[in-house]
């Protein structure tokens, strides 16, 4: 399928890994309401959006990632590990390495960001999370998506048996860059910790689906467990969730526009140059809390939940 620039078209190109797709719609400003109605099924359908080439203000990804959901508040969280510059749209965080007159003007940093789905250790995460970027560095900085229906489906029966009914505290002391958050000191005991607990196994809310839900491995404990049995579990799920054949790793450009999934994703950062600038705008859409329902048990899989011929297995 040939990709265009015409805005009055909407092109949807399915990646060749196990999730995302590119669309070619022209200006995200100027969309129709037909055209809006099919970026979003895409969403649900390939839980990865790349758009090209882009120029938007803050206000705009606003305005855009309103089509996803009701856009939230950027949380004091996201600043506390950091003496960080407020951005001028609240709805909007600044994720950069940069640093002005002395004060970072967002958060991060340059080194790498965990596999980790966002702010797992709420009761109500995100569902829809977007970037753009602004400027980016010579090298490094890339973002990985992992499909967690693909994982999910994909798991050894025994193992799918053994999680049933099983959920997982996440840590709220620390960030997706492992930086301690002010106000809070390391776990000693992770069962005692502060966080929330989420099931493992998790009923999308629009699609019925069921995906893994792992949060964040660092410091995360599964409720009931003693701590050797919980670390074997979830370094046994860690290892089969970030599996490479469920993967995807966007090579940003300037102007790109990325939006996914949060329930139903796991996503990563490379490190990069810390001589270089990287600059990316970020918004998120409010979530449910996520819970489990039985009868999910007998929905098919996604259709992204299954192994493609041309990714092979391992």
């Amino acid at each position: 399928m040939r990709l265009t620039a015409d805005p009055n078209t909407l092109d949807i190109r399915p990646m060749p890994f196990a999730l995302g797709a590119e669309i070619a719609c022209g200006d995200l400003r100027a969309l129709d309401l037909k055209q809006i109605a099919a970026i979003r099924q895409a969403w649900l359908d390939h839980l990865v959006l790349l758009f090209r080439g882009q120029q938007l203000t803050d206000d705009n990804l606003v305005g855009f990632l309103r089509h996803f959901g009701e856009v939230t508040r950027t949380i004091s969280e996201e600043r506390m590990a950091a003496n960080v510059t407020a951005p001028k749209n609240p709805c909007v965080s600044i994720v950069s390495n940069v640093i002005e007159n002395g004060v970072a003007i967002g958060n991060l940093g340059d080194g790498e960001a965990v596999w980790h789905s966002d702010l797992c250790s709420a009761e109500k995460p995100y569902a829809a999370a977007l970037l753009y970027a602004l400027e980016i560095p010579a090298w490094g900085g890339n973002t990985g998506f992992s499909n967690m229906y693909l994982a999910f489906d994909a798991l050894p029966t025994s193992l799918r048996e053994r999680i049933q009914g099983l959920s997982i505290k996440q840590d709220k002391s620390h960030n997706a860059a492992m930086i301690l958050r002010r106000g809070f000191s390391v776990p000693t005991d992770v069962r005692v910790s502060p966080g929330t607990s989420h099931p493992i196994i998790r009923t999308h809310a629009e699609t019925g689906r069921n995906c893994l839900y792992l949060g964040r491995r660092e410091f995360a404990y599964v409720n009931g467990l003693t701590l050797d049995a919980s670390e074997r579990l979830l370094d046994e799920l860690w290892a089969h969730a970030t599996k490479p054949d469920f993967q995807w790793h966007h090579e940003w450009r300037v102007g790109d526009v990325l939006v996914w999934d949060n329930r139903c994703t796991l996503h990563h950062r490379d490190e990069f140059d810390s001589a270089s600038r990287r600059i990316l705008h970020s918004a998120k859409t409010a979530g449910e809390r996520p819970r489990y329902l039985p009868e999910s048990a007998s929905v098919p899989p996604h259709a992204r939940g299954y192994l493609r011929p041309e990714q092979g297995s391992s």
